[in-house]
């Protein structure tokens, strides 16, 4: 039971990173996972309801991420939030956090609140490791760590989306000007 919960959320997910959370459907879900529409109105009545089960496990990923990786230096912790991220993507998927801001005035109120707590935490994250980096010396002191984290993640996804597209690998290097970004 559970089980099938977990497969609905995930292939949702991977909906939402494919065409975006107002373009599936439960029809998506069901063909894709070869149970009937009832089958997954058991697990979540609403679109809405599936829709906060997304937000909490992306939420979970991102406390999941803030609690693992206290005891590594902040540049790996830089590096390890985007590799943590991609490994969740498949080659020319978005991220998800992204495709809900997205659909943003779609979303039901709800979510809409949910979305937003997801952004700000995901933004936080950036900052916080930012600064550490700048306390131990390795990004100037006259840097504006709340722009430069703004900067980063919007980039890292912007990335994804040229990536999309373009049909290449620009992750390498994204990543590699990330890490010069925080050399002093």
């Amino acid at each position: 039971m559970e089980n099938r919960k977990k497969q609905i959320i995930d292939l949702a997910i991977q909906l939402i990173q494919q065409k975006g959370y107002v373009a599936f459907s439960y029809d998506d879900i069901s063909k894709q996972l070869g149970v009937t529409k009832a089958s997954i109105h058991y697990h979540f009545e609403k679109k809405e309801d599936l829709g906060a089960a997304i937000t909490d496990k992306i939420m979970q990923r991102l406390d999941r991420f803030s609690n693992s990786n206290a005891s590594i230096s902040p540049k790996e912790k830089l590096k390890n939030f985007f590799t943590d991220r991609i490994e969740h993507f498949r080659c020319y998927d978005i991220c998800p956090i992204s495709s809900l801001q997205t659909d943003f005035e779609s979303l039901p109120e709800v979510m809409q609140k949910k979305v937003k707590e997801i952004s700000e935490k995901e933004l936080l994250i950036i900052k916080n490791i930012l600064r550490e980096i700048q306390e131990q010396g390795d990004l100037q002191s006259s840097v504006d760590v709340d722009s430069l984290a703004l900067m980063i993640l919007a980039a890292g996804k912007g990335v994804l989306q040229y990536q999309r597209v373009l049909g290449k690998d620009l992750i390498a290097d994204f990543m590699k000007q990330v890490s010069n970004l925080t050399v002093k």
